[in-house]
């Protein structure tokens, strides 16, 4: 971030708002295909264009947080949605972040962002759907996240849970402290 003359401490995070969907859109177009681009290809910006526009026509039950530069470029977005009557009541829908932003405790300023949102409204546990061949299951894992176990006692490789939502927001907070001290990982 330096040598393009940008700070950490500069980005902002924030409720994304409806004026914010055409760089909602081309962000979650480009990180999800810088993501999964090698694997399979990705909705297009239309699809996105509707999906989000289609959200935003619906605000109950969800939220999303945006990471912006100072300059007002999404380079990170969160989605988190409220799920009544789950074993699991919250869900981390999406977490995409712009390659040139990983590994600077950014991921985790997002989640963070989730967790305290959803510990405001008394969620005490949240999952994440997640394709386990995304190579960020990593950051999930050192999280804390674990495969969901089903009903039937099976682990089910497309769920990461956590169930203890004040721990995970105590850890995002060290960790994002000790990667701002520290520098990029």
């Amino acid at each position: 971030l330096h040598a393009r003359g940008e700070s950490i401490d500069a980005l902002t995070l924030r409720p994304a708002g409806v004026g914010d969907v055409p760089a909602l859109v081309a962000l979650h177009v480009a990180a999800w295909n810088d993501t999964y681009a090698p694997l399979v290809t990705g909705p297009s910006v239309d699809t996105r264009e509707r999906q989000w526009r289609h959200a935003f026509g619906d605000l109950d039950g969800w939220f999303c947080h945006v990471l912006a530069r100072s300059d007002g470029t999404l380079v990170g977005f969160t989605k988190g949605v409220f799920r009544p009557g789950h074993e699991i009541p919250g869900q981390l829908d999406k977490l995409f972040l712009a390659r040139d932003y990983q590994r600077m405790g950014l991921g985790l300023r997002l989640v963070g962002g989730v967790v305290r949102r959803f510990l405001e409204a008394n969620v005490p546990a949240m999952a994440a759907y997640v394709d386990p061949r995304n190579p960020s299951c990593g950051f999930f894992e050192r999280l804390g996240g674990r495969w969901l176990i089903e009903p039937d006692g099976h682990a089910n490789f497309s769920w990461y849970a956590w169930n203890d939502l004040p721990a995970l927001a105590r850890r995002c907070v060290m960790t994002a402290d000790r990667s701002t001290a520290d520098g990029p990982e």
